[in-house]
Formats: C-alpha cells, sequence, structure tokens
C-alpha cells in the first residue's frame, strides 16, 4: 500500500515511517526541513517532499495521486499548547489541506488528536465521553475532527481520529519530562527537580503508537474515534522512578519544586479496548 505522510520528521512522524517501511509499506514523506530528512536513516527508502501544507496557497502535490491513504501528523508550533494560533492559524490551514486531500482522491484520512480533547474529566476515559476542550492546542484538534465529520457527509472517506495520550522516546521536545530526566543521568545529577509527582498519567512509548498508526492506517473499514494509549494509570513519579532503575540511576528526587499544568486533571488515563478490537 502506498501512505502519503505528512508531519515525517515530527516526533511521532519519524518513528511512523520506518514502522510503514517495516509493514512493506510504500510511503510519501512529507515535512518543511528538507535537510532532517535527508539525515534520518529511512531517506533512501521513501518519496520525500520538502513541503509546507500551511504555506498560503498551498497545492496538492501530484504523488498523492494512488495514494492508499494519509496519514496526518504536522502541527506546528507545539508544545505550546495555549497559544491562540492554534485555532486561529492551523485549524483552517489543515482543514483546507485535509479536503483538499480527498477532493484529490484520497479516501482514507488518518489524523492524529489529543487525550486533551476530554478537557477536565478524571478517570478512565473512553471514546463515548463528549469533548470538552479548555486550551486553544486542544480546542483545534476537535474542531477539526468534527470539520473533518462534517466533510463526510458530501465527500465519501475513511476518517481515523487517533488521540494521542502520553507519548515518550526518542526524539521527544527537549523541554519534556523524560527528556529532562534524560540529560539529568547523562550529566551525573545528583538531584532532579519535578513537579509533585502523584498526578496519574497515561505514558505509551513513541514506538508502540507508532506501530498502531500503521496498523490502523492499514485497516479498510476503521473509521471513528480511538484512544492510542497503554491504558495503564501510572503515577508520574513511579514513572520517573522506573526510568532511574532502568538507567541504573541514583538520583534524589525534588517533587513539588516544579509547577504542574492548571489545564490537566490530577487523574486521567485512556482505555485502548476500542482500537486492540481492531486485531
Amino acid at each position: 500500500m502506498k501512505f502519503v505522510v505528512t508531519g515525517a520528521t515530527g516526533f511521532v512522524g519519524m518513528h511512523v515511517v520506518p514502522a510503514l517501511l517495516a509493514r512493506g509499506h510504500r510511503v510519501v514523506a512529507l515535512s518543511r526541513d528538507g535537510n532532517k530528512a535527508r539525515n534520518t536513516p529511512w531517506f533512501s527508502q521513501v518519496e520525500y517532499l520538502s513541503f509546507d501544507l500551511h504555506a498560503p496557497g498551498a497545492s496538492i502535490p501530484a504523488e498523492f495521486e494512488n495514494a492508499d491513504g494519509l496519514i496526518h501528523l504536522a502541527w506546528p508550533r507545539l508544545p505550546n499548547y495555549t497559544s491562540l494560533f492554534h485555532f486561529e492559524d492551523t485549524l483552517l490551514a489543515d482543514y483546507r489541506f485535509l479536503k483538499a486531500s480527498v477532493g484529490a482522491g484520497i479516501r482514507r484520512v488518518v489524523v492524529t488528536g489529543t487525550c486533551l480533547e476530554y478537557g477536565n474529566k478524571s478517570g478512565s476515559l473512553t471514546e463515548a465521553l463528549p469533548s470538552e476542550p479548555v486550551i486553544p492546542y486542544a480546542l483545534a484538534k476537535d474542531t477539526l475532527r468534527k470539520f473533518l465529520e462534517a466533510l463526510q457527509g458530501s465527500k465519501p472517506f475513511e476518517l481515523v481520529w487517533l488521540r494521542l495520550f502520553y507519548l515518550y522516546g526518542p526524539g521527544q521536545n527537549p523541554n519534556s519530562l523524560l527528556a529532562q530526566l534524560e540529560r539529568a543521568i547523562d550529566h551525573g545529577d545528583a538531584e532532579f527537580n519535578m513537579s509533585a509527582g502523584d498526578q496519574v498519567r497515561d505514558y505509551l512509548a513513541v514506538e508502540t503508537a507508532a506501530g498502531l498508526i500503521a496498523r490502523v492506517a492499514e485497516r479498510a473499514g476503521a473509521n471513528g474515534l480511538f484512544n492510542c494509549c497503554s491504558g495503564t494509570p501510572v503515577t508520574l513519579r513511579d514513572f520517573v522512578l522506573a526510568r532511574l532503575a532502568e538507567r541504573g540511576a541514583k538520583i534524589e528526587l525534588n517533587p513539588g519544586v516544579c509547577p504542574g499544568r492548571s489545564y490537566e486533571p490530577h487523574a486521567f488515563w485512556g482505555d485502548p479496548t476500542k482500537l486492540r478490537g481492531l486485531g
């Protein structure tokens, strides 16, 4: 099968592309940073396009022809989750691009959303719960989903919306918790400052998430909303301690030094039953 992947050199895209290749698929990889793409181990195995879908007047490349699906991972200027540009700029640009892609013949669209679309709900989150986003990034993502669902009423295509929970692994933002912890371990730091640590989250390795994204993209007839998560609740402190144990590192934790995020519930995790049901 032939898949178009946007955001191919981003945190998730860097892992989705090799996951697709490992499953025997052809890949048209899109990103804005050609130099970064050329330094990837998979560059010679894909058809690469330097393409900014958010540029004014961007048109659908001819390479989209005969593609079996589009995996849309691109979303610029993260992790600034609370800025208004998410729905003032990115939302409409993404919708125009995806609508044009469907108009060009794409019949299966896989888009990554966010667990933050659920809003301030606590506990185990299922796809049946209503979305109630409270920050601009989540609002823009949730609105894009609704736009695309409305578009399905006039243009036939399959839409898979994957709400990503807390991904970690190679290539993550350097300001993320685990990236900071890895630097502390590498530098031999004696202490590590963190938030309270009693927050409960759902962590998933990015490589695992990439495999799930590749698998659902293959599934003809898959349509709708899916949680992409582990389904295992764990406190932030236990997550940090587990990583320290894996690395054989001894660092004194200083909980409560860093502030938590006000827009996140204290304890929530995903229910992956629906996605696992795809086999």
